[in-house]
């Protein structure tokens, strides 16, 4: 029985963990009486997302920042969302391979999900494997996206504090503004920063923040808060014209830029530092409960979603069944003898002329 899972998974049980996992990716029967019972566990985790355009090492950073954690004997939780191929419905999972040099430490747990389709670069079942990993215990949860653009806007609505993560030498360093992504962070890392052009990609981004000139980004393993002259000379002329990066006067936050060479740590434990600064300022300024509002918003408007689409699809009033009228319909579309609209409206109509709220578990 799924609920057997609970004491074992509370217990810091990862097989009993896998297992719930797994019954809630596949949306197993009880798997929503288990998320149930799991809810009064969590809200204990911090949750942190990355994402960002594809070959900035978005990978490798997780993996770095898992051992940071480590390192200060916090427990870390890992979902790492892959890409869904449209056509066989298979994905690669690679993060296992990428990340399989953490899975000896018993403090750390990965879980690999495909996206299934799901847009926003999240899977669909993203939000309540969170719930599980919340509920083992967990002192810290990365979410690492798949990385496909203009839709990663999606990780802001699931994370509490969310990194976007730039590369040097990608191209036009104005694509993250065309992507939509730079209004989501709550701190940006230039990685790759070894390569030429990373401090000219920091200094784009604080010019994007609308400062009036860019304030060189924090040098190598520097810790929030010890603010030392920049590894790159690059200094600004009169530093009191332009905010230091957190906390503001009026209680705002400017994201902080870092600088990370992560397949080599540096800059890693400056960047968890301010990731740690920005969870202070979210339960300080009374924003971390405003985010929990917002996730618990977006997760009920998605359920609802969900199941209104699924009663909708069951059938018709007049027992036909709705898949076939839509697929009928979309032809008739197609051949340009109904439009959308009024196709959309007439399986509302059948739906609709029956009672809705057939119950739902897993």
């Amino acid at each position: 029985m799924v609920l057997d899972l609970v004491e074992p998974l509370l217990a810091g049980n990862r097989r009993a963990l896998a297992k719930a996992i797994s019954h809630v990716e596949d949306e197993a029967v009880g798997a929503q009486q288990l998320l149930a019972t799991l809810y009064p566990h969590t809200g204990r985790a911090h949750l942190i997302g990355i994402t960002g355009a594809p070959g900035t090492g978005k990978s490798t950073l997780v993996n770095a920042l898992a051992r940071a954690y480590r390192a200060q004997g916090q427990t870390v939780g890992v979902v790492a969302v892959d890409p869904t191929s449209p056509f066989s419905g298979g994905a690669l999972l690679g993060d296992r391979v990428r990340m399989r040099d953490l899975a000896g430490d018993p403090g750390i747990f990965i879980r690999s999900m495909a996206t299934r389709g799901s847009l926003g670069g999240l899977a669909r079942a993203t939000s309540d494997v969170l719930t599980v990993l919340d509920a083992g215990g967990f002192d810290r949860i990365l979410i690492e996206t798949v990385g496909v653009g203009q839709a990663e806007i999606d990780i802001a609505s699931a994370a509490h504090t969310t990194i976007v993560v730039e590369a040097p030498g990608l191209g036009d360093e104005v694509q993250a503004i065309k992507a939509g992504i730079l209004e989501i962070a709550d701190l940006f890392a230039v990685n790759k920063a070894d390569r030429d052009g990373a401090d000219h990609t920091a200094m784009a981004l604080q010019m994007m923040q609308g400062l009036a000139a860019p304030q060189a980004a924090q040098s190598f393993g520097q810790a929030a808060g010890h603010h030392r002259e920049p590894a790159s000379g690059n200094r600004p002329s009169h530093p009191s014209a332009h905010p230091e990066p957190g906390a503001q006067d009026d209680g705002s936050w400017l994201p902080p830029i870092t600088k990370t060479v992560a397949i080599r740590g540096e800059g890693v434990d400056g960047l968890r530092d301010w990731i740690e600064r920005h969870a202070s300022y979210l339960r300080e300024t009374g924003q971390l409960t405003r985010r929990e509002v917002a996730r618990a918003h977006t997760a009920l408007k998605s359920i609802l979603a969900d199941r209104l689409m699924a009663d909708l699809l069951a059938s018709q009033a007049d027992g036909t069944n709705a898949a076939t009228l839509v697929t009928r319909l979309a032809a008739a579309i197609a051949r340009r003898e109904i439009d959308p609209y009024t196709a959309a409206d007439q399986v509302l109509a059948g739906a609709f002329a029956r009672p809705l709220g057939r119950r739902h578990d897993g």
